[in-house]
């Protein structure tokens, strides 16, 4: 299976280009059009072909896609007050709870951390 090796294309551009006035959008743009550009093809140079597809690699197992409805809990992130869901502490008297298992959450929390329910 060929997979694009995003992390190898983005080293390469940030190597060769300088962004010392940019903004975040303005890189991510100049990225974009940087990966679009029409390059001559390493296997044949009679051909060109998008700079994109220059950063395919075989692999040998299927890539891991971050799904944002599923999550399951590691346990790595648990602020001082055994509060889960959020990083900082919030001032909020009444609890939220998780609906399927009750563990108590922070106001903010999408994902119960014990069961990983996803809460409304």
């Amino acid at each position: 299976m060929e997979v694009f090796d995003a992390k190898g294309a983005a080293q390469d551009y940030m190597s060769k280009h300088t962004l010392a006035f940019s903004t975040p959008e303005l890189t991510l743009t100049r990225f974009a059009f940087w990966l679009g550009d029409t390059v001559p093809d390493p296997k044949n140079k009679e051909n060109s072909l998008p700079r994109m597809l220059t950063f395919m690699k075989e692999q040998d197992f299927a890539p891991v896609l971050i799904d944002e409805d599923t999550f399951v809990p590691s346990g790595a992130i648990k602020n001082s007050g055994k509060l889960y869901g959020n990083l900082h502490m919030e001032n909020v008297q009444e609890g939220k709870f998780c609906s399927e298992c009750g563990t108590k959450l922070s106001a903010t929390a999408k994902f119960c951390p014990e069961c990983g329910t996803t809460q409304e």
